[in-house]
């Protein structure tokens, strides 16, 4: 099988969302922005995702569905694409990780792992 020269680089930012987030009721909620970037030199199109979110109890959610927000984008190289998405959980920390499926424009189908990324409440980890 022939090698794809795709490279799919993946940045995270994290906030919470204090207004919306009821502590007294085990309501914590989460902002995430993702910076998708295609580093390689073969065009890709993202699928679907796959999303594993774990509480501090260790309650886990998955998530999978087609694209981000909506949409499927195709990044050509040298491109980005960016979105914005929450989380809510019943602890004021958890974590995220998970990938996304990729399609290169050659035919080269691959998985952009998502690299485990913390969710807590400002000053609670030191």
């Amino acid at each position: 099988m022939k090698e794809s020269h795709c490279d799919i680089r993946i940045q995270v930012t994290t906030s919470y969302i204090d207004d919306q987030s009821e502590p007294d009721s085990d309501r914590y909620v989460f902002a995430y922005s993702i910076t998708i970037s295609n580093s390689g030199d073969v065009a890709a199109k993202l699928i679907s995702r796959h999303w594993v979110i774990t509480d501090a109890n260790g309650k886990v959610q998955e998530v999978n569905g087609d694209g981000v927000v909506g949409e499927q984008p195709h990044l050509n190289p040298g491109e980005e694409f960016r979105y914005s998405s929450g989380a809510v959980l019943e602890t004021p920390v958890g974590a995220m990780q998970g990938l996304y499926r990729m399609e290169a424009d050659d035919g080269f189908g691959f998985d952009a792992q998502i690299a485990p990324f913390t969710l807590a409440v400002p000053g609670l980890l030191n």
